[in-house]
């Protein structure tokens, strides 16, 4: 897929989600092998826009984190199982599906991959300008990480 059809993809997932309301999608690091790769990235009205594409491999996962501004994701491949803070599952994403991440430190998460091939997201973080991509968050007594 163009870079230009991705940009297209993340902002019309973007702003059907922003318009209709899609449910949203000690540190703990991310699984090895956990890759990200940024496609694109602007700036503007004191906003980063970065489109990011993401790949967890199979039986890894994100880390427990959070985001200071809004993700909006698309699946390309394989099934994302996404957990709160609460530890139970607030989406399982296939692929085809998109999700939003909501913002702020209440918002902790992670997304596992259960699945036996790997998952490749692709994901536009809208963030504060000059905020990191994600801030780790401990663990919040799941059975899991």
């Amino acid at each position: 897929m163009s870079t230009r059809m991705r940009v297209g993809m993340i902002a019309a997932v973007a702003a059907t989600a922003a318009l209709t309301g899609v449910a949203t999608a000690g540190a703990t690091p991310s699984g090895p092998g956990l890759t990200g790769k940024t496609i694109w990235q602007t700036t503007a009205g004191g906003k980063d826009y970065i489109l990011r594409q993401i790949t967890i491999p199979a039986g890894q996962s994100t880390g427990w984190h959070y985001h200071a501004g809004t993700l909006y994701g698309f699946v390309e491949k394989g099934t994302l199982s996404h957990f709160d803070s609460t530890c139970k599952s607030d989406g399982v994403y296939d692929a085809g599906s998109a999700l939003t991440e909501p913002s702020g430190a209440e918002n902790v998460h992670i997304g596992r991959n259960l699945g036996t091939t790997p998952i490749v997201l692709d994901v536009l973080y809208v963030l504060p300008q000059g905020a990191a991509l994600s801030e780790d968050a401990p663990n919040p007594g799941c059975d899991f990480a």
